[in-house]
């Protein structure tokens, strides 16, 4: 989303009524809206709410898939009344939600993905990236896999080249090999006297 756009409005009423049910540990029933516009009907226990990447985001245990699930706020529509209480359970990611929304969200939301081995260790490229930019996976001690991706291919693109480092793609859409190679030619024709 471009930084001057903002993200879906969301009424503050329901953000307040959702803040209440996590924080009183009280199951939600509620209708969602999927990513592909097909309605369901969700049974959750919800955790936290979570603002990222301009949105409200909501973490719950969906208890019809047994597993953790995070729900786009303005896609939910809650039914009254709601569930009885329920206790604590813990979230993964070490409980640490951002981290948990973040990789969730990013993943789901990128149109392009690419998987690219980089040349650096693992932990040297975990320091510079966030959560939000993909997953990264050590292959030696010299270099490591990053799932990535981004809602457009120039964007992909440019991200990889700031990682200010080798980088080959191993699988990724044909677009960005296209894109990459014309960046690598107009770098070479602005460089050329």
């Amino acid at each position: 989303m471009p930084p001057d756009e903002p993200g879906p409005q969301v009424d503050p009423e329901l953000l307040t009524q959702l803040a209440a049910l996590c924080r009183d540990r009280e199951q939600l029933r509620f209708d969602y809206l999927s990513h592909s516009g097909s309605p369901t009907l969700r049974r959750t226990e919800p955790h936290r709410l979570v603002n990222w990447g301009r949105r409200w985001y909501l973490v719950a245990f969906d208890l019809e898939r047994q597993d953790w699930r995070t729900f786009r706020v303005d896609r939910v529509r809650p039914r009254i009344p709601t569930g009885p209480r329920f206790g604590p359970r813990e979230l993964p990611e070490g409980g640490d939600v951002a981290a948990y929304v973040s990789r969730r969200v990013s993943a789901a939301a990128w149109r392009y993905r690419a998987s690219v081995t980089v040349a650096v260790p693992a932990a040297v490229l975990a320091e510079q990236l966030t959560p939000a930019v993909g997953t990264i996976e050590p292959i030696d001690e010299r270099s490591c896999l990053l799932q990535t991706g981004s809602d457009t291919v120039q964007s992909l693109a440019v991200h990889l080249a700031l990682l200010d480092v080798d980088f080959v793609i191993q699988d990724g859409p044909p677009e960005l090999t296209a894109y990459l190679d014309r960046l690598a030619e107009r770098y070479r024709r602005a460089t050329s006297s």
